[in-house]
């Protein structure tokens, strides 16, 4: 059995020059970058109208690097308000080209414009009558003559020291998918709620779409005392329920007004006898509160704006119909 071929030597290198490869290549790459905002022009806003009209799916195809490259840009285009997804060429070639319908359009990524994965599709797509827009290195290649918009990417090296591994080019790639998103959703209105529908698991879509009745304590957990409850009993309410206030309530439910740990500082410090003292006399009337439709987001605005760790929630009407503090937006992930 032959031995395994020895490891190649590796040069000694100091700290000094592995920072300095490092910036190098950052500094390539930024270049690239910065360069390729100059090159935009009339095609790009091509590129931008072919998928606003599209009426389908933007379909990103690309093989290797520029592949995976691709899948990111359709997921970007996907969660910012265009259907998007990845194809890969050579799965396209046996079978997977189905999935593509004459409604939609097919943005193809290859730096050479030769890659004969992506080429052999270019007949298939001619035939299926979708619009093409490549995103290529070599303007003049396969893939941008049979383009209806063909969008520059080259760079004039790649960071990597061969000039060999896709490095400047795929940065180059990335940030002209990021472009050509972001100036769609502008153009279709995108906003945060639309965001947030795309992402209900993430912390924007729970700070945009969780509403106050989603987070709120109902009920029995609800700190609620009549005007007429002496304010050792109502102490004993807040202390109970644990949310550091209560509401004080009408006999049908409305809400008069809140008394909580900041309104009990405040009174020792006056002549009022703790002992005998109803809620009535030492409640803040009428108190913050919140609506229970209102966005999550927007009790901790208002938490922050007047300093306060609690909230009452009261309907239209005026009646309590549940309460929170701090503590459900941590666990709710708002805040």
């Amino acid at each position: 059995m032959d031995a395994a071929p020895d490891a190649p030597a590796t040069t000694p290198i100091t700290d000094a020059e592995l920072l300095a490869a490092g910036r190098r290549a950052l500094r390539i790459e930024a270049t690239a970058v910065e360069s390729l905002s100059e090159r935009l022009d009339a095609r790009f806003a091509a590129a931008c109208r072919l998928c606003l009209a599209c009426s389908g799916r933007v379909v990103v195809t690309g093989m290797g690097k520029s592949g995976h490259v691709g899948g990111k840009i359709a997921a970007t285009l996907a969660s910012t308000g265009t259907p998007s997804f990845f194809l890969h060429p050579a799965e396209a070639s046996h079978g997977d080209l189905g999935m593509i319908t004459r409604g939609d359009a097919v943005l193809a990524i290859s730096n050479s414009g030769e890659t004969p994965e992506v080429v052999t599709l270019l007949p298939h797509l001619s035939r299926l009558g979708v619009p093409l827009i490549a995103m290529t290195g070599h303007v003049e290649s396969t893939l941008a003559r049979a383009a209806a918009v063909a969008l520059d990417i080259s760079v004039p090296e790649e960071a990597c020291p061969l000039n060999l591994a896709p490095t400047a080019s795929t940065t180059v790639t990335l940030a002209m998918g990021d472009a050509l998103a972001v100036a769609i959703l502008d153009a279709r209105g995108f906003t945060e709620q639309d965001f947030a529908r795309s992402h209900p698991g993430g912390s924007l879509g729970r700070r945009l779409l969780l509403h106050v009745e989603d987070v709120m304590r109902k009920g029995d957990d609800i700190p609620r005392v009549t005007p007429d409850t002496l304010l050792t009993d109502g102490l004993v309410e807040m202390s109970r329920k644990g949310l550091g206030m209560t509401v004080i309530a009408d006999a049908t439910g409305r809400s008069l007004g809140v008394f909580t740990d900041g309104d009990l500082r405040r009174i020792l410090d006056t002549t009022v006898d703790l002992r005998r003292a109803r809620m009535a006399e030492v409640m803040t009337a009428p108190g913050k509160a919140i609506g229970p439709r209102e966005l999550a987001a927007e009790a901790v605005h208002l938490m922050e704006l007047h300093k306060i760790t609690a909230l009452p929630v009261i309907d239209a009407a005026g009646r309590v119909v549940g309460a929170l503090n701090v503590h459900d937006l941590l666990r709710a992930g708002v805040m």
